[in-house]
């Protein structure tokens, strides 16, 4: 019940949506029966004379009610799976029916349908092991008996258009992976392409899409659907993933089931309706009923699930709450259904990461289905967004480093303290000294943060088999010196926890560095950024200690225009030594996320006051605001300059 709940509520949140080409989210129940009153089509078995396989070959046709020969047609050839042959649509899915139902509505155009034999051999039969490798090669044989020989008979016995833009290719399963495939591999005689569940067949997505610009001006229609419990469910992911990454357009419509024909019906019903008729492509991703598992979900988890235009379904459930909601820095208040689960859908998120909370009465917990991420000054629950240019931080087939944990007891505080130091790719197998950045987190988090949130090893491993980054060392530190500092915190602060930290930076992280480590010891090899709190941190013991860093790296951040305290004595400093600091700094690397970012007005205040001191330093600039999807190109941008 709560289910069927859950489903009715994003029904109801797409229904605006879906107005426009006037598609329901799903098929009705019993829309593949026949209707009293409703005119049929008609089936015709035909048989076609195959030079492929050297034999005649079998196939259903579908044609509309009031077929005429005066009247040309466009095509759908609709292909069955690995078990199947010509007769399985017709057996399990009720094709006709649902496209008389949809004629009968006046939902979808007039067209013929062609359901052939996918196994393009001598004997075709769904027979025996039917797994056999011959069998299976057979699938992909059908291309050619497809293009060679089905089509133009078609084309002869039948009044059909014959260009591209009036044919279509569909399938379920192991003919789904057939249908990207072919069509996919043959965009000059497909304009229309479907997969419903498709199979391992289908080929990896850079195979299937070479071209991405050439898909997205040939294609009308790519359409990916899948049942969220299906164990193929995967290879459907990949493809949407990849076309998300190249921003070619299409559907990805995720429905509740299995590898079944409930969600191959559906499938015909919902792509149907698009064909051979304008798409607007801009309400592709609004085409869906579920949306895909967070990536920051504990394992298992279904929920919250990110929907291919970034709005979120929350769900959790808490029957004895009064009130519960989610904060992604705006509230959602949830809607509780009979079984005690509440749930919400989101307006559309920014991509990359977010922290969030989950309110449950007033009270901010952690949700139960996320990964936890020390932000905020305390555990908070963060959710990963898709993001279109994120490749750089994706995990990738490449050499990878090592994160390592190591407690150090600090010669500055005589305490134990943690630090996390990512080692490049060969690091152990090698005797090589390597060059160390020095890396900051922000107000509110700790020496976690650049490891789990900030992605640091992911983007410095792609970076560095690319040539793109000198392999190094990269040592995130816990720049909380005592009780952490809020967001905000510094702005009435003294400079007393300034000047712990950089006695903690010079007098005890950096001597258990360069004593546990493989590392160039001499400023030319160091480095030190950081990001909000860390950049005011960079900003005080980096520029007073350029004999000791060649590079600063400050990511949204900049003195308080209104606490002279702090930038006053920096300021004269700078003023006194800007020859020095000059000199030393071969990169003095500021960056900000834009005008949305709290730290820009200070700044711009900051970089008026160096450009009239004479600092020598670069500026970028990357729209985002204070997050961590700005930081974390901040760090693939500023990696790449440094020690060369």
């Amino acid at each position: 019940m709560a289910r069927l709940l859950l489903f009715a509520m994003s029904m109801i949140l797409v229904v605006a949506a879906a107005h426009a080409q006037n598609i329901l989210m799903e098929m009705p129940k019993e829309f593949d029966s026949a209707r009293e009153g409703t005119v049929a089509g008609k089936i015709d078995s035909i048989q076609y004379q195959s030079t492929t396989v050297g034999n005649p070959r079998k196939a259903l046709v579908y044609t509309p009610p009031g077929y005429s020969k005066k009247k040309k047609y466009p095509v759908l050839y609709l292909l069955h799976g690995i078990g199947g042959d010509e007769k399985e649509w017709l057996k399990g899915g009720n094709p006709q029916r649902i496209l008389d139902n949809l004629y009968a509505e006046k939902k979808i155009e007039p067209m013929i349908v062609v359901m052939p034999n996918g196994r393009a051999m001598k004997d075709d039969r769904a027979t025996g092991n039917i797994m056999a490798p011959d069998k299976v090669a057979a699938f992909a044989t059908f291309e050619k008996d497809l293009l060679t020989d089905l089509i133009p008979f078609i084309e002869k016995k039948y009044a059909v258009l014959s260009d591209r833009e009036h044919r279509a290719i569909a399938g379920l399963s192991m003919g789904g992976g057939q249908s990207l495939n072919f069509g996919l591999g043959n965009l000059d005689k497909f304009a229309w392409v479907g997969g419903f569940s498709s199979a391992p067949n289908t080929k990896k997505p850079e195979e299937l899409v070479p071209n991405p610009q050439d898909a997205k001006k040939k294609l009308k229609l790519l359409w990916i659907s899948c049942g969220d419990n299906d164990r193929l469910i995967s290879f459907s992911q990949r493809t949407h993933d990849y076309l998300f990454e190249h921003s070619v357009p299409h559907v990805y419509y995720i429905e509740p089931g299995v590898h079944d024909f409930k969600v191959w019906k559906n499938g015909l019903y919902m792509f149907s309706q698009f064909l051979f008729k304008p798409v607007d492509v801009a309400a592709l991703p609004k085409y869906t009923v579920l949306g895909t598992p967070s990536a920051t979900n504990i394992r298992s988890a279904q929920y919250p699930q990110v929907l291919p235009d970034n709005r979120v379904v929350f769900r959790v459930k808490a029957p004895q709450a009064q009130k519960v909601q989610i904060d992604l820095g705006k509230k959602y208040d949830m809607i509780k259904d009979t079984t005690g689960f509440w749930s919400v859908t989101t307006d559309s998120i920014g991509e990359g990461f977010h922290y969030y909370s989950l309110l449950i009465d007033n009270v901010a917990l952690a949700d139960p289905a996320s990964e936890t991420f020390y932000g905020m000054g305390r555990m908070a629950s963060g959710i990963e967004i898709p993001f279109r240019g994120g490749g750089y931080y994706a995990m990738r087939d490449v050499p990878h480093g090592d994160i390592r944990i190591k407690r150090y007891l600090s010669k500055a505080s005589n305490t134990w303290r943690e630090m996390y130091v990512y080692t490049p790719p060969g690091y152990d197998a090698s005797t090589q000294k390597f060059p160390v950045l020095y890396l900051l987190h922000g107000g509110g988090e700790d020496q976690r943060g650049w490891a789990t949130q900030g992605k640091t090893n992911l983007i410095l491993d792609n970076l560095i088999a690319e040539g793109k980054a000198k392999p190094m060392l990269v040592v995130m530190l816990d720049g909380n010196q005592g009780s952490p500092m809020g967001p905000g915190s510094m702005a009435t602060a003294g400079d007393g926890f300034l000047k712990l930290f950089e006695n903690e930076l010079k007098l005890g992280a950096i001597p258990f560095v360069e004593s546990s480590f493989r590392v160039q010891a001499d400023a030319a090899n160091r480095a030190l950024a950081g990001l909000s709190m860390g950049g005011i941190q960079t900003l005080y013991a980096g520029v007073k200690n350029t004999d000791l860093f060649s590079s600063l790296g400050v990511f949204s951040s900049g003195w308080f225009a209104n606490n002279a305290t702090l930038s006053g004595p920096h300021y004269e400093f700078a003023k006194a030594n800007s020859a020095t600091i000059n000199t030393n700094l071969k990169n003095f690397w500021i960056s900000m996320g834009g005008e949305q970012d709290i730290a820009y007005k200070n700044c711009k205040i900051m970089l008026s006051k160096y450009d009239e001191l004479g600092i020598k330093y670069q500026y970028s600039e990357y729209p985002g605001g204070h997050t961590w999807p700005v930081w974390r190109h901040d760090l693939f941008g500023f990696s790449q300059l440094l020690f060369k």
